[in-house]
């Protein structure tokens, strides 16, 4: 691993990611490199295996206790992972971690039963979810619930709504359902003490009256799919963290937020830094008009600016996690780590594919799909809107 200033906050899990990277080399490029030049999204059996593989090795869902199947180790190493897999920029590589598919920082409150039912399968990569939060109505303001669920008679409850944009939806074991505890009659039930509530569901996927409606492909060739949950009926063991958990959703989702958004900054990082020698290697044999192109300003001033952006967001990225272990997960700090990184990455691979020139622009090109992947990264885990009003709230800003 180079010497970079980033490096100093590295220290402690250098033999970790270099453990990760050779796991990467060894057995997943090859994979990877046996897919057909237009794959965008590997066919699910390898990413299954590549996940379960990463189980196995406790690289998936590291950051887990040993019990649950995972490694026990500091959210510093996780994000340290995810960085160096959007670095390999091998297509299977991120599917050695868990993403919007693994377990869910919900299920961590869940009862001594739900966590051993369904947090340890995920944990160690036999299992498979999806979080169905966003509706129709409403994407950044995702508590504003149209979902409803109301006791239902002889116990239990009753889940009636549409959720829209769910990953994963096709092939999850489980489905992570937020939805408005409400009374009988379904009158909201809101405000302390009132039992109700944002509330969160765990619901089988072959539950009777959930089906999957529309579905959507993204830019990047990544499927969404619509969930339509038709008088659902759950037993009352369903809500995470039992009785105790009704009306929590909301505190505990912007908590697994703070996480979540350091993991997605950790991958731009590593998509920024796999565009950036992309570049450089391109600069490097490329010649025109009898020179080679990296002797140009204009390409040097393209590469220069990458470099020194990027460096910047690893350490603030890796800072931020530091804090997370330290016990302070400010919501500000992720924000403004997600906001940085996912912009530099966009700019990191726009000017990546400019120092390629039409080579780059060619449907196939790995920075084609990548300036189409790059692209989700500022709406993710909160638009770049809402992590500046999450910013300037913290600033003391009306």
């Amino acid at each position: 691993m180079s010497v970079t200033p980033a490096s100093v906050l590295e220290d402690g899990h250098q033999e970790l990611v270099r453990s990760f990277e050779s796991f990467l080399t060894r057995e997943v490029e090859p994979l990877a490199a046996e897919l057909p030049p237009d794959t965008e999204i590997p066919p699910t059996d390898l990413r299954d295996h590549v996940r379960r593989r990463s189980a196995e090795l406790g690289f998936y869902a590291g950051d887990y206790p040993e019990e649950l199947g995972g490694s026990g180790m500091p959210f510093l190493a996780v994000v340290l992972l995810h960085h160096a897999a959007g670095r390999n920029g091998s297509l299977l590589a991120p599917y050695t971690l868990a993403g919007s598919d693994g377990p869910s920082p919900l299920l961590r409150h869940g009862t001594t039963e739900q966590i051993k039912r369904y947090l340890v399968p995920l944990v160690r990569g036999t299992a498979l979810r999806c979080l169905a939060m966003t509706e129709p109505h409403a994407g950044s303001d995702a508590f504003r619930l149209r979902t409803r669920a109301r006791p239902a008679d002889g116990g239990g409850w009753t889940l009636s709504g549409r959720k829209t944009f769910v990953s994963n939806a096709d092939r999850a074991d489980i489905a992570i359902v937020i939805a408005d505890v409400t009374d009988v009659d379904g009158t909201p039930a809101n405000g302390p003490g009132s039992g109700g509530g944002p509330t969160a569901f765990i619901v089988p996927m072959d539950a009777p009256g959930l089906h999957i409606g529309q579905s959507y492909q993204g830019m990047s060739g990544e499927p969404l799919f619509e969930l339509v949950l038709d008088g659902v009926r759950l037993p009352a063991d369903a809500v995470i963290g039992g009785a105790d958990g009704i009306g929590c959703a909301a505190a505990d989702g912007m908590e697994s937020l703070t996480r979540g958004r350091l993991v997605v900054a950790a991958m731009c990082d590593g998509i920024a830094e796999y565009a950036l020698r992309a570049g450089v290697a391109y600069a490097r044999e490329r010649e025109a008009f009898g020179e080679r192109i990296g002797s140009f300003q204009h390409v040097q001033e393209h590469l220069v600016s990458t470099r020194a952006e990027v460096e910047a967001a690893k350490l603030l990225t890796l800072a931020c996690a530091r804090l997370v272990d330290q016990g302070q997960e400010a919501q500000e700090n992720a924000a403004i780590a997600k906001l940085t990184s996912s912009q530099t990455a966009i700019r990191a691979v726009d000017r990546s594919l400019q120092v390629h020139g039409a080579t780059g622009w060619v449907r196939g090109h790995p920075l084609e799909l990548r300036y189409r992947q790059v692209r989700m990264m500022t709406i993710i885990e909160g638009t770049t809107e809402l992590q500046k009003v999450i910013i300037a709230r913290a600033m003391g800003l009306p």
